[in-house]
Protein backbone atom coordinates (compact mmCIF):
# COMPACT_ATOMS: atom_id res chain seq x y z
CA UNK A 1 0.00 0.00 0.00
CA UNK A 2 1.32 3.49 -0.75
CA UNK A 3 0.04 6.91 -1.85
CA UNK A 4 -1.18 7.73 -4.98
CA UNK A 5 0.52 10.34 -5.92
CA UNK A 6 -2.10 11.56 -8.85
CA UNK A 7 -5.15 10.70 -6.75
CA UNK A 8 -3.98 12.83 -3.75
CA UNK A 9 -3.14 15.76 -5.52
CA UNK A 10 -6.75 15.37 -7.56
CA UNK A 11 -8.15 15.22 -4.18
CA UNK A 12 -6.14 17.73 -2.18
CA UNK A 13 -7.70 20.22 -4.87
CA UNK A 14 -11.25 19.39 -4.44
CA UNK A 15 -11.41 18.09 -1.10
CA UNK A 16 -9.73 22.35 -0.02
CA UNK A 17 -12.18 23.19 -2.16
CA UNK A 18 -14.95 22.12 -0.10
CA UNK A 19 -13.86 22.15 2.79
CA UNK A 20 -13.66 26.41 2.47
CA UNK A 21 -16.88 26.03 1.01
CA UNK A 22 -17.72 24.72 4.31
CA UNK A 23 -15.99 27.41 6.55
CA UNK A 24 -17.43 30.21 3.68
CA UNK A 25 -20.73 28.43 5.63
CA UNK A 26 -19.72 29.70 9.12
CA UNK A 27 -19.47 33.16 7.64
CA UNK A 28 -22.36 33.43 5.82
CA UNK A 29 -24.39 32.07 9.01
CA UNK A 30 -22.86 34.74 11.06
CA UNK A 31 -23.66 37.47 8.60
CA UNK A 32 -27.26 36.09 8.51
CA UNK A 33 -27.26 36.04 11.76
CA UNK A 34 -26.08 40.14 12.49
CA UNK A 35 -28.66 41.07 9.21
CA UNK A 36 -31.51 39.80 11.24
CA UNK A 37 -30.15 40.66 14.87
CA UNK A 38 -30.96 36.78 15.59
CA UNK A 39 -28.47 35.34 18.34
CA UNK A 40 -28.84 31.79 20.03
CA UNK A 41 -27.06 33.10 23.25
CA UNK A 42 -27.62 35.71 25.64
CA UNK A 43 -24.24 37.30 25.43
CA UNK A 44 -24.62 38.11 22.03
CA UNK A 45 -28.25 38.74 21.83
CA UNK A 46 -27.82 41.10 24.34
CA UNK A 47 -24.72 42.64 22.95
CA UNK A 48 -25.57 42.84 19.05
CA UNK A 49 -29.16 42.88 19.51
CA UNK A 50 -30.03 44.54 23.08
CA UNK A 51 -32.60 41.90 23.29
CA UNK A 52 -33.03 38.24 24.03
CA UNK A 53 -31.68 35.18 21.95
CA UNK A 54 -34.28 34.61 18.95
CA UNK A 55 -34.06 32.74 16.23
CA UNK A 56 -35.05 33.36 12.37
CA UNK A 57 -35.86 31.15 9.31
CA UNK A 58 -33.14 32.84 7.15
CA UNK A 59 -30.84 32.26 9.64
CA UNK A 60 -31.64 28.93 10.97
CA UNK A 61 -31.96 27.82 6.33
CA UNK A 62 -27.74 28.90 6.40
CA UNK A 63 -27.11 27.23 9.86
CA UNK A 64 -28.84 23.85 8.80
CA UNK A 65 -26.87 24.16 5.03
CA UNK A 66 -23.71 24.43 7.05
CA UNK A 67 -24.46 21.48 9.07
CA UNK A 68 -25.57 19.42 6.37
CA UNK A 69 -21.89 20.33 4.79
CA UNK A 70 -20.23 19.13 7.87
CA UNK A 71 -22.25 16.13 7.78
CA UNK A 72 -21.21 14.90 4.47
CA UNK A 73 -17.56 17.05 3.56
CA UNK A 74 -15.84 15.42 6.99
CA UNK A 75 -16.66 11.82 5.68
CA UNK A 76 -15.99 12.47 1.97
CA UNK A 77 -12.72 14.03 3.43
CA UNK A 78 -11.82 11.21 5.65
CA UNK A 79 -12.89 8.63 3.16
CA UNK A 80 -10.89 10.03 0.23
CA UNK A 81 -7.73 10.37 1.86
CA UNK A 82 -8.15 6.32 2.53
CA UNK A 83 -8.73 6.57 -1.54
CA UNK A 84 -5.63 7.56 -2.26
CA UNK A 85 -3.56 4.55 -0.58
CA UNK A 86 -5.71 2.41 -3.30
CA UNK A 87 -4.68 1.72 -6.44
CA UNK A 88 -7.84 3.99 -7.88
CA UNK A 89 -7.64 5.01 -11.40
CA UNK A 90 -7.12 8.85 -11.72
CA UNK A 91 -9.36 9.40 -14.33
CA UNK A 92 -12.08 7.54 -11.64
CA UNK A 93 -10.88 8.99 -8.81
CA UNK A 94 -10.89 12.66 -10.18
CA UNK A 95 -14.34 12.03 -11.21
CA UNK A 96 -15.60 11.12 -8.11
CA UNK A 97 -14.09 14.34 -6.56
CA UNK A 98 -15.83 16.68 -8.76
CA UNK A 99 -19.52 14.56 -8.94
CA UNK A 100 -18.95 15.34 -4.97
CA UNK A 101 -17.73 19.31 -5.53
CA UNK A 102 -20.62 19.73 -8.02
CA UNK A 103 -22.95 18.18 -6.08
CA UNK A 104 -22.12 20.43 -2.49
CA UNK A 105 -22.36 23.19 -4.24
CA UNK A 106 -25.77 22.55 -6.14
CA UNK A 107 -26.84 21.22 -2.59
CA UNK A 108 -26.06 24.38 -1.19
CA UNK A 109 -27.71 26.90 -3.53
CA UNK A 110 -30.67 24.71 -3.81
CA UNK A 111 -30.95 24.30 0.15
CA UNK A 112 -30.91 28.40 0.60
CA UNK A 113 -33.46 28.98 -1.89
CA UNK A 114 -35.79 26.17 -0.97
CA UNK A 115 -35.52 24.01 -4.30
CA UNK A 116 -35.26 20.30 -4.74
CA UNK A 117 -31.56 19.30 -3.64
CA UNK A 118 -31.09 16.56 -5.45
CA UNK A 119 -27.23 17.18 -5.02
CA UNK A 120 -27.24 15.83 -1.62
CA UNK A 121 -28.11 12.87 -2.85
CA UNK A 122 -25.48 12.58 -5.98
CA UNK A 123 -22.82 14.03 -3.52
CA UNK A 124 -23.76 11.06 -0.76
CA UNK A 125 -23.67 8.27 -3.80
CA UNK A 126 -20.03 9.48 -4.63
CA UNK A 127 -18.59 9.12 -1.00
CA UNK A 128 -20.47 5.66 -0.63
CA UNK A 129 -18.70 4.77 -4.03
CA UNK A 130 -15.67 5.64 -2.62
CA UNK A 131 -16.22 4.03 0.65
CA UNK A 132 -17.37 0.86 -0.90
CA UNK A 133 -13.93 0.72 -3.27
CA UNK A 134 -12.16 1.50 0.35
CA UNK A 135 -13.61 -1.60 1.39
CA UNK A 136 -13.10 -3.82 -1.10
CA UNK A 137 -9.37 -2.69 -1.52
CA UNK A 138 -8.71 -3.03 2.36
CA UNK A 139 -10.74 -6.21 2.92
CA UNK A 140 -7.24 -8.12 3.62
CA UNK A 141 -6.49 -6.25 6.67
CA UNK A 142 -9.32 -7.17 8.47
Amino acid sequence: MKLNEEVFGSFALYSSIVLVKMLLMALWTARARFASKAFSNPEDAARYSGGKPRTDERVERVRRAHLNDMENILPFACLGLLYCFTDASPVVAVWHFRVFLAARLQHTVAYLNGMMRVGFIIGLVATLSIAVQNIIYFKDYF
